[in-house]
């Protein structure tokens, strides 16, 4: 039998007023309904809690011993619910994101200073992740959602689209491709690359197309993350295929980008969160946000 939370409430209110007619005023019920509640409380405890005649109500011995922990029930639970209707309200909380580094150092920022201004009280905790551990973190729950690359759809997932993202040529000003306005993948025979090695999620999409245009897929030199691929290309160590949203004119100096056509390949990026669940109020305000703020990005131009 469930713990009959109104039979509680009527038992405290009929304790504070002294009398039915005004305890069932207060709770905007018939005095039948509020002996009923009473009646099934008293089943379910299997004492009397009252003594009613038609002059008085007095609470037995047994009632006045449940009195003070019934009054703590009904103001605990009011004020847990309050909290939770604030919460559902303001959008208040900790809110977790996993996303990709790129996306991390270039447009989050933005984004988190909005949301800071609309919910100051809120903490947001960011996992910078590369490829598909930022989809692993959605899926082990250690984030509310995350922006990652999008895959092929996954049962236990959901994904919803921001931006098309273009790979450019990234290389110091002095090189030898540095004065063209675009170039066909051919036209990276021959040039020392610096290719994005472990976990990165662009690496699937940048090694698929080189093997497509008969190139070797692995660069002269290998890196782990795009700010090390910038930083070779801008010591003049060879040339690098990276997403136009890593911006990297503007993380180092002395550096051009090339757009590549002839195919032009994107990488996809997303939100991502786990099917079936819903998000936490505070957590669905930044994801709204996001969908909003980033889906109107041109990751060509911006």
């Amino acid at each position: 039998m469930k713990l009959p939370m109104d039979g509680i409430h009527a038992f405290v209110e009929i304790a504070e007023f002294g009398t039915f007619s005004r305890a069932a005023e207060k709770l905007g019920i018939t005095q039948t309904a509020l002996t009923r509640r009473i009646q099934r409380l008293e089943a379910f405890i299997g004492v009397k809690l009252l003594d009613r005649t038609t002059r008085a109500t007095q609470l037995t011995h047994v009632g006045r011993e449940f009195l003070p922990l019934a009054a703590r029930l009904v103001v605990d639970l009011t004020y847990g619910l309050d909290r939770l209707r604030a919460t559902a309200r303001l959008a208040v909380g900790e809110v977790t994101v996993a996303t990709l580094q790129s996306v991390a150092f270039h447009q989050l920022p933005q984004v988190l200073r909005i949301y800071a201004q609309a919910y100051p009280d809120n903490r947001v905790q960011v996992l910078e992740r590369s490829g598909g551990m930022v989809t692993e973190a959605v899926r082990q729950n250690q984030a509310d959602f995350g922006i990652h690359i999008q895959q092929e759809p996954q049962s236990d997932l959901v994904e919803d689209l921001l931006m098309r993202d273009p790979f450019v040529l990234v290389c110091s000003r002095d090189h030898a491709l540095a004065t063209a306005s675009t170039l066909a993948w051919p036209d990276l025979v021959g040039v020392d690359l610096i290719t994005l090695g472990g976990a990165s999620g662009n690496r699937r999409i940048v090694e698929a197309q080189l093997a497509r245009a008969g190139l070797e897929t692995r660069g002269r030199f290998v890196v782990e993350t795009t700010p090390t691929a910038v930083a070779l290309a801008a010591a003049g160590v060879g040339a690098a295929i990276l997403p136009a949203t890593m911006k990297a004119t503007r993380v180092a100096t002395g550096l051009v980008e090339i757009p590549i056509v002839d195919p032009v390949i994107h990488r996809s990026i997303g939100l991502v969160r786990r099917r079936n669940q819903t998000l936490t109020p505070p957590a669905a305000a930044l994801y709204a946000l996001l969908a909003t703020r980033l889906s109107t990005v041109d990751a060509a131009r911006e």
